[in-house]
């Protein structure tokens, strides 16, 4: 199953408002659902993945996707993406220069700030709402960002 086929799945998922689905193709099982905040958790393990748009494959040809995701071998990882509740400006940090809240590789609590976005003027702090590792930010500082955009991936624990 390659990066194409898996964003055509999350892209029915999302069109047709599913809360789960699992499928098993080639020795990858990929499994989409909603948490009970709207966002999505993908899983996968090896024989027999995010919030709605992350995916990994234990290996290397098809582990090149959107977030970089360690091989764990037969373990089953779980990906949670934090998405933007609001249309505004990312930043990743209180004020230009000083250290962001949270980089790859963070921990972070249900509660830690992950980052603001401003909009009309407001800044907005954006909070976890789960335990565990920052994997991925597809954000750029000071980049708009649209409802719904994801911001953070997080391999809870």
């Amino acid at each position: 199953m390659d990066l194409d086929q898996i964003r055509s799945i999350l892209e029915l998922v999302r069109e047709h408002e599913l809360s789960e689905f699992e499928i098993e193709h080639e020795g990858l099982r990929l499994k989409i659902r909603k948490d009970a905040q709207g966002g999505h958790v993908v899983a996968h393990a090896a024989p027999a993945m995010p919030a709605m748009a992350m995916a990994a494959a234990p290996t290397p040809a098809a582990g090149a996707t959107t977030a970089p995701v360690p091989d764990l071998g037969d373990a089953e990882i779980e990906l949670a993406v934090v998405k933007s509740p609001i249309v505004g400006t990312f930043y990743r940090s209180s004020e230009p220069g000083s250290a962001a809240f949270v980089d790859i590789g963070s921990s972070v609590k249900k509660g830690d700030v992950l980052c603001i976005i401003e909009a009309m003027k407001l800044m907005n702090e954006i909070d976890s709402e789960y335990d565990g590792e920052i994997v991925n930010i597809y954000v750029e500082n000071g980049q708009p960002v649209q409802y719904g955009e994801r911001l953070f991936a997080i391999r809870t624990r």
